[in-house]
Order: structure tokens, then C-alpha cells, then sequence
């Protein structure tokens, strides 16, 4: 029960309408009976951390509402890939991933008003990726996801004069830190680019890069040479300017010797000027912070449009959820089909027809739903977990199938697919390459037959992928190609998922990773179709 401070003073006579909307408003604050419109909310834009420092992760329930009895997880990508857990009022630290042991520490000061925080201490590059937070009590569950974008500027260069070299001097430039990769660039005088006679960038055992990078100036390559490495996350970079007068570049031999002499002045020289940039790059922290929180204005705003077009509109689908099974009957032989009918995979090619199943496809490998869809709205998610080749979407049930086909608008199909693990795209009816942030391993499908829409969600992000705009000509079945397996070493079967019912808690799958980049298929000649 709510506990509302109440004075001598304040003891008045009320008209029964009042007492009654007092008595319906403390009813409403009840813990543990959340309104259906409590909302998840967490940071509403990427956050950019910096290697070594700490990053706060900030989720509420908005209304507010108590907490301390509910479940709060923090997660990486997955829900069963736990960061931080608090459970039954205790933080459960055995619970966690082994990366954030020890690097996480709960702020609960306003935990009874549904706000929490996160800090994540000593951030590293592999820390980079997507987070969620997730409640969740008897009757209420939500969530919310945000994404981690790491950066480091790296060291101040060292920066070295060689020698003598092919008709020129030969400068080397050494640097470490960095994340993610820099690009380095030198340029002369005029601000022409120089190529490199050596570059290196590599990873080191911290998951940060270090380069070392070489050129050689020649006569002609008069007043000075600059040469800079840049953090293209952060938009910052550092520079470093070498005078050089073109009589020390070696055209002829009498000037060697006159080189050679000043080469101790000269190293001096240099030596100033990295003890003038160290001191700069200490004045321009500042700088620095401002121009991450323009990075961070362009981050919110991509993710502002992203959820602008797609997350209001996936959610909206979400209303339309159906129950989809697929045909046993209808799948290829190839392909094997679960006892309960929710997940397909592929089994390689049987050596005959399969006996009893004589409208089984004999050359398309799919297999579509026993649901027949001829009006009306209809969503459905797909777990595709990390194969790199599928094939989903929707066809007309009575599209001929007993040969190859492809698979176009023009021949009764509305696919997106993903070949090789890299390259997600559709046929509408050229083909059409697909750019997407975050690799899917979840996908939704929304059905909108009179208004002749299919459109394809990301749902591990919530963001919008592609809508067919067509005119359907019959009944439309769900579609499934899991294609053959490649040789990868996540031959994850398609899946069709749980419906996500208000007020029940949906088993998750287990999927350890979810965020790897697809990988390459080990033969890459294998047929496209």
C-alpha cells in the first residue's frame, strides 16, 4: 500500500464523489498491479565510452511503479547472456557473464520509483555492442535496447628519422591504442597525399590497434611534411608537422655529408615539436568532449529515424500475431521438419522420392505453413540464429513448385533472403542489395493482405528492413527455405517463435552469441539457388 503523509490540518470533510476518486487512485498505485501501459525505457540514444573509463547504463518504468520485488537483468544482445541480475531483492553475481564479473556495481537509490543504474566499469573494445534491461514480476514483463560504441584515441606517436633512403629521407611513424582501426595519412607541403613505403595496422592483445607507418621524402618536397592519424568513430585525430628544407634531401652527395651534420640539431628539433604537440593534446581534451557530443547527436540521430520508421510500425504489427505451423507435407525432402511443426532444417538430399509424400517439391528445397492467408492482418517471427543462407517471407499457395523458380514478386513470392552470411537482399523483381546495422537473428513478418504490404522487421533491434507493395492475387501460405547447410558451425534450424502474450514470460532461445558477425560459408561454389 502506498504510504501518504497526512497532517491534523488536512482532516476535512470530503464529498463522497472525492473520496471515491481517492480511493480508485491509491487502487491504481498498487504495487505488483502495473498499468498495461508501463513502458520500459532506457537510454535513448548510443552511447559512446571511451577504453578504460566507465559508461552508466540508466533503465525506469515509466509511470513509475516499485521495483525491489520484480527481476532486473541487464544483458548483452540476449537475455541469457547476462551482465548484471537482480532477483528476489539480492544481486546474483554467479549469474553473470564471465567478461563483467567484477566490473559492474548496481545503483538502487530509487529502485521504489522503478529507476536503476548500471555502471560498467574499465571498458574495453569487445565490449562494444548491443544492451538491454529487462523487468519483470508475475504479471509484468518489458524490456529495453540500447547500443555500446567503443573508441579509443590512442598514444601520442612516436615519430623517427631513419636515414637516407632510396634519394630521400625515410621518416617512421609508431603509434598504439587505437580503436577502432585509424586511418593514417601522410601529405607534403601542398597537401598532396604521399604514399606510404610501409604500413602496418594491427590488432594487439587488448583488442586495440597499433600501426607503424613509413615514407620517404625526396627532393622537391620542400617546407614540410605532415602526416596524421585519425579515430574515424571519435572524428578526432592527431598531427604531427616535420620541417624539412629541401637541402638536406640527398640529390647529389655533397649534400650527405651536410645532412649528416645537422641530423643532431634536427633530431632536437623534432623533439621539441613532440613535446609541443603532447602539451596541445592535453589542451585539447575539451575539444575533444565536444566533438563526442557531436558524435553523439549524429548517433541519436540515425537511431531517431530508425525508430521513426520501423519500431512504431513493428509494433503495430505486433497486434496481428498468429499462430503459424508449418505442413509436414509440404516440405521438400531434403528438409526435416519438427514432431510440433515450428522449426525446419536441412537434412541433405534423400537418394529417392520420400515414400508417402508424393507432393513433396522435387526441386525447391521450402517448405510453407498450413495456414492459408486470404484477407485480413498477420505477424509471425522467425528465429534464423546464425545460418549464413535462408530464404523467408510468403508465396501464393498455388504458385506451381515443381521446379525452380525465382523467386520474384513476378512469380508469386515475396522473399528476403541472405547469401553467404554477408549479403542480405530481395527480388522487387530486380535484386535489390539490403545495408542493415545490426545482422538479424530474429526476424518478423507482418502481412497486411488488403493494403497488398509484407513488410520484414529486425527484431533484435526493432527496426524496419523492407516492404513489399504488391496486389494479391489469392491465398498466401508463410514461406521457409533454410537452404543446404554450408559446412558453418551454427547449422541452426529456422524456428518459428513463441507468440508474445501480455502477462506470460516466453522462453528464450539459447543463443550463447547473437551478435557475431555472420561467418563465411566454407564452399563458396555451392548453388545460389
Amino acid at each position: 500500500m502506498v504510504d501518504l503523509p497526512v497532517s491534523l490540518d488536512s482532516l476535512k470533510p470530503v464529498s463522497l464523489t472525492s473520496s471515491l476518486v481517492f480511493l480508485m487512485h491509491l487502487l491504481l498505485l498498487q504495487p505488483g498491479e502495473p498499468s498495461s501501459e508501463v513502458e520500459v525505457l532506457g537510454p535513448e540514444h548510443p552511447i559512446l565510452a571511451l577504453v578504460g573509463e566507465e559508461v552508466e547504463f540508466p533503465c525506469h518504468l515509466w509511470p513509475q511503479l516499485d521495483a525491489q520485488q520484480m527481476e532486473i537483468c541487464w544483458f548483452r544482445s540476449h537475455t541469457l547472456n547476462v551482465v548484471h541480475l537482480y532477483q528476489e531483492q539480492q544481486e546474483l553475481p554467479g549469474r553473470q557473464m564471465q567478461a563483467f564479473r567484477n566490473r559492474t556495481k548496481l545503483v538502487k537509490d530509487d529502485i521504489a520509483y522503478g529507476s536503476v543504474v548500471l555502471q560498467l566499469h574499465s571498458i574495453v573494445p569487445s565490449d562494444k555492442g548491443i544492451y538491454g534491461c529487462r523487468f519483470h514480476s508475475d504479471n509484468f514483463s518489458g524490456e529495453a535496447l540500447w547500443e555500446l560504441e567503443v573508441a579509443a584515441l590512442g598514444s601520442d606517436p612516436h615519430l623517427s628519422l631513419e636515414g637516407f633512403k632510396e634519394g630521400g629521407i625515410q621518416l617512421r611513424l609508431r603509434s598504439s591504442g587505437w580503436y577502432p582501426k585509424p586511418k593514417v595519412q601522410w601529405r607534403d607541403h601542398q597537401g598532396q597525399c604521399l604514399p606510404p613505403e610501409f604500413e602496418a595496422i594491427v590488432w594487439d592483445a587488448q583488442g586495440l590497434f597499433s600501426l607503424e607507418t613509413s615514407v620517404v621524402v625526396r627532393e622537391g618536397a620542400l617546407s614540410n611534411v605532415s602526416v596524421s592519424i585519425q579515430n574515424l568513430l571519435l572524428s578526432q585525430k592527431k598531427e604531427f608537422v616535420v620541417q624539412i628544407a629541401d637541402v638536406f634531401v640527398p640529390g647529389a652527395s655533397p649534400w650527405k655529408s651536410a645532412f649528416v651534420a645537422t641530423l643532431p640539431p634536427l633530431l632536437l628539433v623534432l623533439a621539441a615539436l613532440a613535446l609541443g604537440v603532447l602539451q596541445k593534446q592535453r589542451r585539447s581534451r575539451e575539444k575533444l568532449r565536444k566533438q563526442e557530443e557531436k558524435r553523439q547527436e549524429k548517433l541519436t540521430a540515425e537511431l531517431d529515424w530508425r525508430r521513426a520508421e520501423g519500431q512504431a510500425e513493428w509494433r503495430a504489427a505486433q497486434k496481428y500475431a498468429v499462430d503459424v505451423t508449418l505442413d509436414p507435407a509440404s516440405a521438400h525432402p531434403s528438409l526435416e521438419v519438427s514432431e510440433d511443426g515450428k522449426s525446419v532444417s536441412s537434412r541433405g538430399a534423400p537418394p529417392g522420392p520420400a515414400p508417402g509424400h508424393p507432393q513433396r517439391f522435387s526441386e525447391q528445397t521450402c517448405a510453407l505453413s498450413l495456414e492459408r492467408f486470404s484477407a485480413g492482418r498477420h505477424y509471425w517471427e522467425v528465429h534464423v540464429g546464425r545460418r549464413s543462407r535462408w530464404f523467408l517471407g510468403a508465396c501464393l499457395a498455388a504458385v506451381p513448385r515443381a521446379g525452380p523458380a525465382r523467386l520474384s514478386p513476378a512469380a508469386g513470392y515475396w522473399v528476403l533472403g541472405l547469401w553467404n552470411g554477408c549479403e542480405y537482399f530481395v527480388l522487387a523483381p530486380h535484386r535489390v542489395a539490403l545495408a542493415l546495422r545490426v545482422p538479424p537473428r530474429r526476424l518478423g513478418v507482418f502481412l497486411d493482405y488488403e493494403a497488398g504490404k509484407l513488410s520484414f522487421f529486425n527484431v533484435s533491434d526493432g527496426s524496419h528492413i523492407f516492404t513489399f507493395h504488391d496486389t494479391f492475387s489469392g491465398a498466401l501460405c508463410a514461406y521457409f527455405r533454410p537452404r543446404a547447410h554450408d559446412g558453418g558451425e551454427h547449422p541452426d534450424p529456422l524456428t518459428i517463435c513463441p507468440l508474445r502474450v501480455r502477462g506470460t514470460r516466453v522462453p528464450e532461445e539459447n543463443d550463447s552469441d547473437t551478435w557475431l558477425q555472420p561467418y563465411e560459408p566454407a564452399d563458396p561454389a555451392l548453388d545460389w539457388w
